[in-house]
């Protein structure tokens, strides 16, 4: 090849099947040629309920495509608007600004800017893009240089990305950075060529002073939490950054030339820039124009050139074929749902949702409120559901009711979503309810005793002699196990008739829910207050609530430890636990000896003698609960699984820490094949486990014995009794222990807290997967067709 000013070498691209010739202009490697890779507004990835011609007119305002035809006015008023360039030249690097420029789609993939020079020669291209460059860059008084990363950011970065919804519109990525992409997914991996730490950071914090119309939303980032972000993210990137010039200057004849094509390519008909008009002799009006030539064509010619899908092309032209009408409310409403995205968090009627691929990056604080702490609460109904002023607090004001949820909702400018309260308002409505709420003043004294029997029913029922809301919802900011949403929030965000519906059936409005109904079917489960009358106790508890700060306080709200104890019958307790995860199961039996089971994992988590547990919620079944005595704690991991061979790797519980807190494998147990039962009583109320792995059934039961010869003096033992139900004969692994074992015998293994004793079988101590200071001691189970049972023995070594 030789080196003269302009070189060029066409290649195929057998992934992307488009054809790319690569012109080397002054050092400086120009992808040019027709591009493929169609627009990607995330939105339009999913199933939606817009026709053909309805899909079209979403896509003319995403493309912009009245800024050049017909009058820009016509745009609706969340159209899509182009970045602003007055610091174009401080934030975009030169040398991508060039590449991006003489080839849009090829520099970021799936762009929604057109390729402005796909019909020129690539010595033209290259040459315009140059110049451009020059005069973009002399419009900044700041200049654009690189910082170096930070490895200590990367980390905070990385767990930022994945959690607070970044992953919504971009793909997420592996642990090599790569990202796992699909239709829909904005691609990041241009970035390091793009941008800076410091530039990528200033845009992420405030992306709305860039683009205006909210695309790339206002993630509520603190200063600190961009720069993280940005360092993750140009880290991570597939595409290296390319160095800079420690100073590029513009040269004045080529800012003159770059501004006159700026100006002929008639940029300013998307974006501002200074005093420079768009060009006032428009293309053809939309209505009429020739939708098989132009921009519409697959062969580039002089007009903007936006490499279309056919399915994008066949919509344009199905709006183009017919007279524009208003849209009707609900597909204005869908239109702007898709434009923002929104429907990738949200349900609204059938459409939308976070999809299975996303599902594990939607993570919260509090995992025993169920699904809906996690992930973001339907908008159908919202219109009725939320009060105007909460859901304007909500759009515009960043206002969030769900502490615990990490994904963030984004603000994407008040002048972009104006128009969707009074949209939802107009559009949702359900069934009014009357209720005869007390007046606030000017009471005779009739009226004052029933305003005292409502407000003490009210408290009575949200305490936990009653429904126990306070269970799993804060009061006034306290009191209770869970952090679900403040019960004092509830009269000053909820229209009162979504709230009568909602309590009595809430599964009809969020399926899967975790918070039960005190009405099932409209009937009161609390026949003694106010005459069982299903309306006065909800009404009661809508005015309680309303009292806001002179709300006396209900029971239950003070955490209190409550030690449980055992008699002669064995006791079940359930709950959170340290010592056996979030769906723990305590059983104290006869005889001071307890143990805990970690029902989310199918794993004998803990076992103690002496005193049951202590409870911190008045010992009701929402409570936290410990041991009352020391523990010998056992692995919480997966305890049976079907390895391939006994040097395989026991499959661990995924690894969160405060850095990175999104769970990587939130179906962690039944993606091994683990699914819990339930269990049942049998004499004295001992439990009887029920729980499977892959296709073996699996029953296990614990009871308490004393060692011999001395009953009397001996130490409380457990003897534990699997009963396995296999379709087939198969060999299964049950990790049994694991730190610091010693074999005694073949058939005996001890830790410094506990003893343990197996049947003749084959046994595998080796180093602990995850720690190699310590070690893991597997027990192999050659389990026949039908029933078979394995017994194993506990004896606790200390108090």
């Amino acid at each position: 090849m030789s080196h003269g000013l302009f070189e060029s070498l066409w290649i195929r691209c057998p992934w992307s099947r488009i054809v790319a010739q690569f012109v080397l202009l002054g050092g400086l490697i120009v992808i040019t040629g027709t591009a493929t890779a169609a627009p990607v507004l995330p939105g339009l990835s999913r199933e939606h309920p817009l026709s053909e011609p309805e899909l079209g007119r979403l896509l003319i305002d995403e493309l912009r495509c009245a800024a050049c035809h017909g009058d820009k006015a016509k745009m609706t008023a969340s159209a899509r608007t182009a970045p602003a360039l007055a610091e174009v030249g401080a934030r975009v690097s030169p040398e991508y600004l060039k590449r991006f420029l003489a080839s849009p789609s090829r520099a970021h993939e799936g762009t929604t800017m057109p390729e402005m020079l796909a019909s020129q020669p690539a010595e033209q291209q290259a040459q315009i893009a140059e110049t451009l460059t020059h005069f973009l860059v002399a419009q900044s008084p700041t200049k654009f240089s690189r910082t170096p990363i930070v490895p200590e950011e990367v980390a905070a970065g990385k767990s930022l990305f994945h959690t607070i919804g970044c992953v919504a519109c971009h793909a997420p990525r592996e642990e090599d950075g790569k990202e796992v992409t699909r239709d829909g997914v904005v691609t990041l991996s241009h970035l390091a060529a793009k941008y800076s730490v410091s530039s990528l950071a200033q845009f992420v914090h405030q992306p709305l002073n860039v683009r205006a119309s909210g695309r790339m939303p206002d993630m509520k980032l603190t200063k600190a939490e961009s720069q993280s972000i940005a360092h993750y993210l140009i880290s991570a990137a597939k595409e290296p950054a390319a160095p800079t010039p420690t100073a590029f200057e513009p040269k004045p004849e080529l800012v003159a030339a770059g501004k006159k094509h700026f100006e002929q390519l008639n940029c300013a008909a998307c974006h501002q820039l200074g005093d420079i008009p768009a060009t006032t002799v428009r293309a053809k009006d939309l209505l009429g124009v020739d939708v098989t030539r132009g921009c519409l064509s697959q062969k580039p010619g002089p007009e903007p050139h936006f490499s279309l899908s056919d399915t994008q092309t066949l919509a344009i032209r199905a709006a183009l074929e017919q007279p524009s009408q208003p849209l009707e409310d609900s597909k204005l409403l869908a239109s702007t749902l898709l434009a923002f995205n929104c429907i990738a968090c949200h349900v609204r009627d059938e459409f939308g949702g976070v999809d299975e691929e996303r599902n594990p990056f939607f993570t919260t604080s509090e995992r025993e409120l169920g699904d809906e702490a996690r992930i973001p609460p339907p908008l159908t109904l919202v219109g009725a559901k939320l009060q105007p002023v909460a859901l304007k607090k909500m759009l515009f004001d960043g206002d969030s009711a769900r502490p615990y949820m990490f994904t963030r909702m984004p603000q994407f400018g008040e002048a972009n979503l104006r128009h969707l309260p009074a949209l939802f308002a107009k559009l949702d409505s359900v069934q009014s309810i009357e209720w005869s709420l007390p007046k606030s003043e000017d009471r005779n004294e009739q009226e004052n005793e029933i305003e005292r029997e409502m407000r003490a029913a009210g408290r009575e029922l949200v305490g936990d002699k009653g429904l126990s809301c306070v269970a799993c919802h804060t009061f006034h900011g306290k009191g209770s196990n869970k952090k679900g949403i403040d019960l004092m929030t509830f009269p000053e965000r909820l229209n009162p008739n979504w709230y009568y519906h909602y309590v009595i059936d809430p599964a009809a409005f969020r399926p899967r829910t975790v918070m039960p109904t005190g009405w099932r079917g409209g009937v009161a489960s609390h026949k003694t207050l106010l005459g069982g009358d299903t309306n006065r106790q909800i009404a009661a508890i809508w005015y309680y609530l309303s009292l806001g700060t002179s709300a006396q306080t209900p029971s239950g709200v003070q955490n209190i430890d409550s030690i449980l104890t055992v008699t002669d019958n064995a006791r079940v307790y359930r709950g959170r636990s340290g010592v056996a995860g979030y769906r723990g199961i305590a059983v104290g039996l006869p005889g001071k000896l307890n143990y805990a089971f970690n029902a989310e994992t199918g794993s004998l988590t803990a076992i103690w003698s002496g005193d049951f547990v202590r409870v911190n919620w008045s010992g009701q079944g929402s409570g936290d609960f410990n041991p009352a005595h020391r523990p010998a704690q056992l692995a919480q991991d997966i305890a049976f699984y079907e390895l391939p061979d006994e040097t395989a790797p026991w499959p661990l519980r995924p690894v969160m820490t405060k850095e990175a807190p999104a769970n990587p494998d939130p179906h962690y147990p039944k993606n091994r094949g683990y699914q819990f039962q339930g269990y049942h009583l049998g004499t004295l109320d001992i439990p009887t486990l029920r729980y499977r792995s892959g296709e073996v059934e699996i029953e296990d039961r614990s009871v308490a014995e004393l060692t011999l010869p001395d009953p009397a003096s001996g130490k409380p033992r457990l003897v534990r009794t699997l009963t396995l139900n296999s379709p087939t004969k198969r060999t299964f692994w049950l990790r049994a222990l694991t730190g610091n074992i010693e074999s005694e015998t073949k058939q005996q293994f001890k830790t410094p807290e506990l003893r343990l004793s197996i049947p003749a079988m084959h046994t595998v101590l080796r180093p602990n997967t995850s720690d190699e200071k310590s070690r893991e001691l597997l027990l192999q189970f050659e389990i026949p067709q039908g029933k078979s049972t394995q017994v194993l023995t506990y004896e606790l070594l200390q108090e």
